[in-house]
């Protein structure tokens, strides 16, 4: 018996189904809000293509890691990155280095969040960074690892580019790339 409509039927039933749940995933991103010195700005996180990375960040923020962390490297038109130093410019300390997800498909484009690294590929930690600029130099080329995207500030971008702004220089035991007045994280929260 032959039911060529009902196929087609099923076929967009089907396909309806996928875009709902497409649509309900993208919705379902988690997201957090960086209350700074300066403002605040909202990262929605991306788990489907960086959920190591994510799960990580989201580990971070529920241990209230950021609290009372400064932005320790501001690179104006590059990237401002924090999350690393409390306010006296000590290290906090860190759980292992997170495995590398830099080809995720995501790009190191203005407003997304990557996770800082040494040069050892897999030495990812609490450090972000968001791009001020489209930076594909830190994407993954054939012969290196990149640095891993894992969201994008959904609102308060203009606070990120207030932060890139300022004036930086040596200071702590930073010889070059510091905000000379603190930029101080003072907590990121997830939002509900």
């Amino acid at each position: 018996m032959r039911i060529p409509g009902f196929a087609r039927l099923l076929g967009l039933v089907a396909a309806l189904l996928l875009g709902f749940s497409s649509l309900a995933s993208a919705q379902s991103a988690p997201r957090v809000r960086v209350e700074t010195s300066l403002g605040s700005f909202v990262i929605e996180l991306d788990p489907q293509r960086s959920p190591l990375t994510v799960a990580s960040f989201l580990e971070y923020v529920k241990a209230d890691h950021y609290t009372d962390t400064v932005f320790h490297r501001v690179i104006g038109n590059f990237v401002v990155q924090g999350g690393g130093f409390d306010t006296k410019y000590v290290e906090k300390p860190t759980r292992p280095g997170t495995p590398n997800e830099s080809g995720n498909g995501l790009s190191n484009r203005r407003g997304t969040v990557g996770l800082a690294r040494t040069g050892e590929p897999h030495s990812g930690t609490a450090q972000f960074y968001v791009n001020l600029a489209d930076n594909a130099a830190l994407d993954p080329q054939p012969s290196r690892w990149g640095y891993t995207v894992f969201g994008r500030v959904i609102d308060g971008m203009n606070v990120v580019d207030d932060i890139g702004a300022v004036a930086t220089g040596n200071l702590g035991p930073f010889d070059r790339d510091a905000p000379l007045q603190p930029i101080l994280i003072k907590r990121v929260e997830v939002l509900q």
